[in-house]
């Protein structure tokens, strides 16, 4: 009988090394740590959280659907978020997550997807969308996880790691609505968290090339098998931690 061949495996995610950063980029994750901080302070001074802002209002919580109804979009930015839930036997530990995305609209000039084979051009000029990262929050609205997926999971057109790296600092929702600090908190966390995503996204590239390695003959991007390219665990706490020590390194 022919043996079964092994799925490829996503290796483990090397740690992100504050020590080759500049100054700027260590002092700015830094603000924007404290900007998680305070958006969560305040919220909890309510009891509310970041999940609770985006499910007000909108009835009963079902799985898959996106909250708010009709996602989160700045139209200035034309950064866009969305939470949403899968079934606890397909995320144990998980309540739910933000899907974050970029708009060509508000990437850099010349930004182009990357022409696969299956290759469709979008039907605007602002409906190429990247996703950027996942955030995986448990039951008491903390973020837990962070992690990339798949072309097929949001209906993305693929975008070169590199490229995706150059569009987190566009990543801004600078609006009120639906929620001032839930808006605030998720753009500072991709600050917070930019060593890790740009680390996850090279990952993410290098997991689907694997892919298409070991099945030449299936569409990788669309491959149902491949869900989740890379992902880590992560802790607002110990993030803010380690960059002031290493600010304290510095003197």
């Amino acid at each position: 009988m022919a043996k079964r061949k092994a799925k490829p495996r996503r290796p483990p995610l090397p740690g992100a090394d504050f020590a080759t950063l500049d100054d700027a980029r260590l002092d700015a994750m830094a603000a924007a740590g404290a900007e998680v901080v305070e958006c969560m302070r305040v919220l909890a001074k309510t009891g509310d959280n970041v999940v609770g802002e985006m499910l007000r209002g909108e009835g009963t919580f079902y799985e898959w659907n996106h909250y708010p109804e009709g996602d989160v979009y700045d139209h200035e930015n034309h950064a866009q978020y969305y939470y949403h839930a899968h079934p606890q036997e397909m995320r144990p530990g998980e309540h739910g997550h933000f899907h974050t995305f970029l708009r060509p609209r508000g990437m850099a000039d010349g930004m182009k997807p990357v022409p696969l084979p299956d290759f469709v051009p979008p039907a605007g000029d602002n409906d190429a969308l990247s996703h950027l990262i996942g955030i995986s929050m448990n039951a008491y609205g903390v973020p837990i996880r962070l992690f990339t997926t798949n072309r097929w999971v949001t209906g993305e057109f693929w975008y070169a790691a590199s490229d995706v790296r150059a569009m987190l600092e566009r990543f801004v929702i600078d609006q009120a609505s639906p929620s001032w600090p839930a808006n605030r908190w998720i753009t500072a966390m991709v600050r917070l968290f930019g060593p890790q995503i740009a680390l996850l996204l090279d990952a993410r590239d290098a997991m689907v090339e694997r892919w298409c390695a070991a099945y030449p003959g299936r569409n990788a991007y669309e491959d149902r098998a491949l869900e989740i390219t890379s992902t880590v665990d992560i802790s607002v706490d110990d993030q803010i931690a380690a960059i002031a020590a290493e600010q304290a390194r510095r003197g």
